[in-house]
C-alpha cells in the first residue's frame, strides 16, 4: 500500500522517538536469544562504552565460615549472607531483560541451587540460556596463586566446570576467569587458564607501582605469554586490571552496605541531584578512558557480599543508565549500559588492536611503600602443609575409587564418597584459605572440613584395598607418624604395612614407625626377608608429641612399592635374646652421645657426603660424590623481628604483609649441642639450637638428596617482639643477585634482587620486597654448581644476599596489619601455649645441566607421596575364590620418569578423568626434555579403556571444539596456529611435548584381577 508524503513524516517522527527511548533505556540485547557472547548488548562504536557489571564477591571463609556466610550468621563479625544475595538477584533478572548479573563462587552456588525448588530452577536455567545470569570463572573458589600447587587448582576449577556444565550445559561454561581478589598472580594460572580455554582473565591487585606505570602507558590490558614451553597461544591469555580492584568508582555504590547517596530524580524534591551525579559519572568515565585504549570501559559495580537486597542497586543502576544516555541529546559521548565481563572483552576483541606482551608474574604484589603481601606466603605454616597432606591423600583416595569400582564406595567398611574430600579440597584453595589470611576459627573449620574428608576417603581406600588385595583387614591410618605417634605399631607385636604408590613409576621409600620393641623382623611381599633398624625416639619429638603417644623407638625400613599400586610388608617384635641385647648396646651407645661434639663430624651414603662445624655444630659442607663436585654451605635459623611502624611508615608484619623490622635478622643459635644416629639405613645429626628450635640432617640409604627435618615453636614473644623465622642457607657463589623459584610446582622463573621486569622499581623494603612464593623449590648457581632447596609446603623465600637462600618456616605476631582479618596472626596450637611447626627441606646439590634430571622427580615425589596404611593381624578373605594379593599395580608397564600420572578419578558411574603429563621443561634435561609417546589404551592393567575423548584442562570441552579468542600481539606467534586444532587421534599415541599436560575422559570395563598380574 503507498503512503503520502505526511504519512511518511509521521512514521519518521514516531521512529525518532522509538530511537531516543531505546537511548535512554540503554542498548537492547542482541536478538539472538543465546548466551555468551550472543547475548552481549549492541554498542555504539562512536561513543565511549561504558561496561556496568553487576557482581558480587563472595569469599569462600575468611572473617566468618563457609557455613556462616552462607546462612548470614554471625553478623556481628560482618554483615554478609550469600543466600539472601541470590534470592534477592534472581527475581530483578526475571523482571528486567536488559539486567545482567554475575556469578563465581560454585561452592556457595552449588548450595543454593540444592535448597530451590524445581519451578525456581527453570527460571534461572532460562537466565543463564538467555546470558541474563552469567558464570565467571567457574571454580569451587577463587583460589589463591602464591600458596596453591597446580594440581589442586586444577582438581577445584575442574570440580565447579563439572557442576556448570552437568546442571546448565554449554550455556553454564565459562568464558572468562575473574580473580579480582587474589593477592598477586602467577604465570602458571595464567597459563592454566589459557589451557581450560578461557579468552581472557580480568584481575584486581597488582603492585601500586606497576598499576601506576600502567595506567601512564595505557597498559592495563595485554596479551600475557604465560609459558615458555608451550607453542603460542596455547598458554596465551588476554589479561585485564580492572581500574578499581574489584570495587564500583567513588559516588556510586548503592548497596546497604554502603554510604553513597541514592539518585533522587524527582525535580520538585529538594536533594534533587541527578545532575550532579550524571556530571560526576561521565567525569569518572573519561577520567577512566584515559588509562585504557579502546572507546570500552569496564565498571565493576559491586563488591564484598553486596547484593543482599539487589533492589538498592538495580533501581540506582537504572536511573543512572536513563539519565547519563539522556546526555547523549546534549552532545555527550558516554553510552552506558548493563553487561557483563564476556561482552567487555568480545569488544575488546572485536578493536583487532596490537596488545603488548607479558612474560613475567605479578608477585610480589604491594599496595603502598613498605606494604609487601608476602607475608601470607608462610602464614599458617601448619596448615599449608595439612592442605598439601590432604591433596596427596585424595589422588589417593581417587585412584583407589577408579581401580576398585563400585566396590570402594559401599564395601565392608561402610559406604564412602570422594566428593566429600574434593569439595573440602576445593574451599582450602580460596585466597583466604590456604593463605593463612583468615580469622583463627575460620581456620579452624579448613582443617575440620579437610578432617571430615579424610575421614570418608579412609573408608573408600580401606574398601578398596580389601577389594584389589582379595582381604578384609582392620585397617588403621596413623596421621601423627611425623611426631612418632600411632596406638597399633606402639602396642601390636604383629602387624600388617600397606603402602600404596600413587606414582606411575616403582620406587623406594622410608618407612619409620613408633614402636616400643628393640628388634623386629619385616617380611616383604615376596616373604622375604627386608632390612630393618631400631633407633630411639628424639628427646626433639618427645617435647612435641608431649602425651599423644609414648614409643620410645621407631622402626626403619625400605619399602619398594610398584607404580600406581600396593606393596604388603609384615613386622614382627622378636623375643628378647643375647643378640637382641647386643643390637640394643650399639643403638644406646650412639644414643648416649647427646651434647657430645664430634671433632670430625660427616655423615655419608652411596652418593652425598655432609660435613659439619667442629666448632658450632652447624653445618659446613655438601659433597656429591657421583659428580665429585663440592660446596661450603652454611645452614642456621634466624628470626626478623616483626615491625610495629617506624617513622618512615606505620605498617606493622601481619598475616598478609611481612615487614621486619630490621634488614639484617638475629640467631637463633650460633654454637650448636648435637649427636649422631648412624646405622646401615640412615645416618642423622641431631642439632639443637634452642628450647624452641632444632633439626635433623639425615641422609638415607641409597637417597641423592640431604633432608632437613626442623621443628620450630613455640616462637617466643616474652619480649614483646612478634617474630618470623627463615631457615637460611650461605654459599661462596657468585649469583650477581639472580635466584629462582618454581610458579606452582611447574615451570622456573628466575627473580633479581630489588628488580622487576616490565617497570623500574623504587625498592621500600630491601628484604619483604624481595620474597616470592615458594611452592616447592627454590635455587640458586653458577657456571658449575646449582644448590635447590625442595620445600614440602608452600612458603616465602629469598635470596637476600648473593649466595644465599633463605625460606620463611614459621611466624608469630602480635599485631593486625590492617587488611581487614581484624586479629594477629598469633596461632596458640595445643594448650595455648604457641604453636609447634615441624616440616623438611631437601637439598640437591648437582650441576646446572643435571640438576632436573633429580629435583624434578623428588618434588613430585614428596607432593604424592605414597600412602601408608596398617592393619592388626588377622584377615579374612574378600573373595570365596582367589589368593591374596600383597603386591599390585594397576599399571601394564611404568611411565618414564618425564611422564606424570597427574588425574586419575572418577568423573561420573560411567566416566573416568584422566591427565597425563610431560613434568619437565624444554631444555632444563638432556636426558628428559624431550616428547614422550605413551600408549593410552593399552597403559592399565586393572581396567580396559573402551572409548576416549580428548578434552580440554578443565574437561568442560571436547578438545577438538575448543576454540578461543585470537589476539594481535607485539610478539607475534610465527605458528598463528587456532588453538585446539592439533587433536589426537591414536591414542595408541598420545604425545607428550615437554610441559604438556593432556586430558582424557575414558569410559572403562575392570578387568578380573586374574589378569592383573
Amino acid at each position: 500500500m503507498a503512503l503520502g508524503t505526511g504519512s511518511c513524516f509521521v512514521i519518521a517522527a514516531f521512529l525518532w522517538q522509538l530511537l531516543f527511548l531505546v537511548v535512554l533505556a540503554g542498548p537492547i540485547p542482541s536478538g539472538s536469544g543465546g548466551c555468551g557472547y550472543q547475548s552481549c548488548p549492541v554498542t555504539r562504536p562512536e561513543f565511549l562504552n561504558v561496561h556496568l557489571v553487576p557482581h558480587t564477591h563472595n569469599d569462600v571463609g575468611w572473617l566468618k565460615t563457609v557455613d556462616q556466610y552462607f546462612y548470614g550468621a554471625r553478623n556481628n563479625i560482618q554483615h554478609a549472607g550469600v543466600q539472601y544475595i541470590l534470592d534477592s538477584v534472581i527475581p530483578q533478572l526475571l523482571a528486567d531483560p536488559a539486567k545482567r548479573f554475575i556469578y563465581v563462587e560454585i561452592a556457595f552456588f552449588y548450595r543454593w541451587w540444592n535448597q530451590q525448588s524445581e519451578q525456581m530452577r527453570k527460571k534461572v536455567k532460562q537466565l543463564v540460556n538467555e546470558g541474563r545470569l552469567e558464570f565467571i570463572n567457574g571454580g569451587w573458589c577463587m583460589n589463591d596463586e602464591a600458596a596453591t600447587h597446580y594440581n589442586p587448582i586444577i582438581d577445584q576449577m575442574t570440580l565447579g566446570f563439572q557442576f556448570l556444565n552437568d546442571t546448565f550445559g554449554e550455556c553454564g561454561r565459562p568464558r572468562v576467569a575473574w580473580h579480582i581478589d587474589p593477592f598477586g598472580h602467577s604465570r602458571e594460572q595464567a597459563s592454566l587458564f589459557a589451557q581450560m580455554g578461557f579468552d581472557g582473565w580480568f584481575f584486581g591487585r597488582i603492585d601500586y607501582q606497576d598499576k601506576n606505570n600502567r595506567e601512564t602507558n595505557k597498559e592495563m590490558e595485554q596479551v600475557w605469554r604465560a609459558s615458555t614451553n608451550l607453542e603460542p597461544p596455547r598458554a596465551d591469555l588476554f589479561s585485564g586490571v580492572l581500574p578499581n580492584g574489584y570495587n564500583p568508582p567513588d559516588s556510586f555504590c548503592w548497596d546497604v552496605l554502603c554510604s553513597d547517596s541514592p539518585i533522587m530524580d524527582d525535580p520538585n524534591l529538594e536533594d534533587y541531584n541527578v545532575d550532579d551525579v550524571v556530571s560526576t559519572f561521565i567525569s569518572t568515565a573519561q577520567s577512566q578512558s584515559k588509562h585504557y585504549r579502546t572507546n570500552h570501559i569496564i565498571m565493576t559495580m559491586g563488591s564484598d557480599f553486596q547484593y543482599e537486597n539487589a533492589n538498592l542497586w538495580y533501581k540506582n543502576m537504572d536511573k543512572l543508565i536513563k539519565h547519563v544516555n539522556a546526555q547523549q541529546a546534549n552532545s555527550s559521548k558516554v553510552n552506558v549500559f548493563y553487561s557483563t565481563p564476556s561482552c567487555y572483552l568480545q569488544e575488546l576483541n572485536k578493536a583487532n588492536l596490537s596488545w603488548s606482551v607479558k612474560s613475567d608474574d605479578f608477585f610480589p604484589y604491594a599496595d603502598g611503600p613498605h606494604q609487601f603481601w608476602t607475608g601470607y606466603f608462610t602464614s599458617r605454616p601448619a596448615f599449608k602443609r595439612y592442605e598439601r597432606m590432604s591433596n596427596n591423600f585424595l589422588q589417593v583416595c581417587n585412584q583407589l575409587e577408579v581401580l576398585a569400582g563400585p566396590l570402594s564406595k559401599q564395601g565392608p567398611y561402610g559406604k564412602a564418597s570422594s566428593f566429600v574430600f574434593r569439595e573440602a579440597m576445593g574451599v582450602a584453595q580460596h585466597h583466604d584459605a590456604v593463605t593463612g589470611t583468615e580469622k583463627q576459627h575460620v581456620a579452624d573449620d579448613y582443617a575440620k572440613r579437610l578432617t571430615v574428608g579424610w575421614l570418608q576417603c579412609q573408608v573408600l581406600v580401606s574398601n578398596a584395598l580389601s577389594s584389589l588385595s582379595g582381604s578384609k583387614q582392620n585397617f588403621v591410618f596413623c596421621n601423627k607418624l611425623n611426631i612418632s605417634v600411632c596406638p597399633l605399631t606402639e602396642s601390636a607385636s604383629t602387624f600388617s604395612v600397606q603402602v600404596y604408590n600413587p606414582l606411575p613409576r616403582r620406587i623406594t621409600w622410608n618407612i619409620r614407625l613408633p614402636v616400643n620393641g628393640t628388634a623386629y623382623n619385616v617380611l616383604g611381599p615376596n616373604d622375604k626377608s627386608v632390612p630393618n633398624q631400631v633407633v630411639p625416639v628424639s628427646n626433639f619429638t618427645k617435647m612435641v608429641r608431649e602425651n599423644k603417644g609414648y614409643a620410645t623407638s621407631e622402626l626403619l625400613f625400605q619399602a619398594t612399592i610398584p607404580a600406581v599400586g600396593f606393596s604388603t610388608y609384615t613386622v614382627t617384635k622378636e623375643a628378647a635374646g643375647k643378640m637382641i641385647h647386643q643390637r640394643r648396646s650399639k643403638w644406646v651407645q650412639q644414643y648416649n652421645q647427646q651434647m657430645e661434639k664430634s671433632k670430625h663430624l660427616t655423615i655419608t651414603n652411596e652418593h652425598v657426603e655432609v660435613s659439619f662445624s667442629p666448632d658450632t655444630g652447624l653445618l659446613k659442607m655438601i659433597r656429591n660424590l657421583d659428580k665429585g663436585i663440592s660446596l661450603n654451605v652454611a645452614q642456621n635459623f634466624f628470626w626478623y623481628n616483626a615491625s610495629v611502624g617506624n617513622s618512615e611508615s606505620s605498617q606493622v608484619s601481619g598475616a598478609y604483609i611481612f615487614r621486619p623490622d630490621s634488614n639484617k635478622p638475629f640467631p637463633v643459635s650460633s654454637s650448636l649441642e648435637t649427636y649422631t644416629v648412624q646405622n646401615d639405613l640412615v645416618q642423622e645429626v641431631y642439632q639443637n639450637f634452642s628450647s624452641w628450635c632444632s633439626q635433623v640432617v639425615r641422609l638415607y640409604k641409597g637417597q641423592r638428596f640431604v633432608e632437613l627435618e626442623w621443628t620450630v615453636g613455640p616462637i617466643p614473644i616474652e619480649d614483646n617482639w612478634g617474630k618470623e623465622i627463615i631457615s637460611r642457607f650461605d654459599t661462596p657463589l657468585k649469583t650477581s643477585g639472580i635466584f629462582y623459584t618454581d610458579s606452582n610446582g611447574r615451570e622456573i622463573l628466575q627473580r633479581r634482587r630489588d628488580y622487576r621486569p616490565t617497570w623500574k622499581l623504587e625498592q621500600t623494603e630491601p628484604v619483604a620486597g624481595n620474597y616470592y612464593p615458594v611452592n616447592s623449590r627454590i635455587f640458586i648457581k653458577d657456571n658449575n654448581v646449582q644448590l635447590t632447596v625442595l620445600t614440602d609446603r608452600s612458603q616465602g623465600g629469598s635470596s637476600i644476599t648473593d649466595g644465599s637462600l633463605e625460606l620463611m618456616v614459621h611466624r608469630r605476631l602480635l599485631h593486625d596489619d590492617a587488611r581487614g582479618v581484624g586479629e594477629p596472626l598469633f596461632e596458640p596450637g595445643d594448650n595455648n601455649k604457641g604453636l609447634i611447626v615441624r616440616g623438611k627441606h631437601i637439598l640437591y646439590l648437582d650441576t646446572p645441566e643435571s640438576s632436573a634430571d633429580f629435583h624434578r622427580p623428588q618434588a613430585q615425589q614428596e607432593f604424592i607421596a605414597p600412602q601408608i596404611i596398617l592393619s592388626a593381624t588377622g584377615s579374612k578373605p574378600y573373595r570365596e575364590k582367589g589368593n591374596i594379593i600383597k603386591e599390585f599395580s594397576a599399571l601394564k608397564h611404568e611411565l618414564p620418569v618425564n611422564v606424570h600420572l597427574l588425574t586419575l578419578a572418577q568423573w561420573d558411574d560411567q566416566s573416568v578423568l584422566i591427565r597425563l603429563e610431560n613434568q619437565f621443561e624444554q631444555k632444563e634435561s638432556s636426558n628428559y626434555s624431550q616428547p614422550v609417546t605413551v600408549n593410552l589404551l593399552d597403559l592399565f592393567s586393572a581396567f580396559t579403556i573402551t572409548s576416549v575423548q580428548e578434552m580440554s584442562l578443565g574437561s568442560n570441552q571436547l578438545k577438538e571444539k575448543m576454540s578461543r579468542m585470537k589476539w594481535r600481539n607485539t610478539a607475534e606467534s610465527p605458528s598463528g596456529k587456532q588453538v585446539g586444532s592439533s587433536i589426537t587421534r591414536d591414542f595408541a599415541k598420545v604425545l607428550l611435548n615437554p610441559m604438556e599436560i593432556r586430558t582424557f575422559l575414558v569410559s572403562i570395563k575392570h578387568n578380573n584381577p586374574a589378569s592383573w598380574e
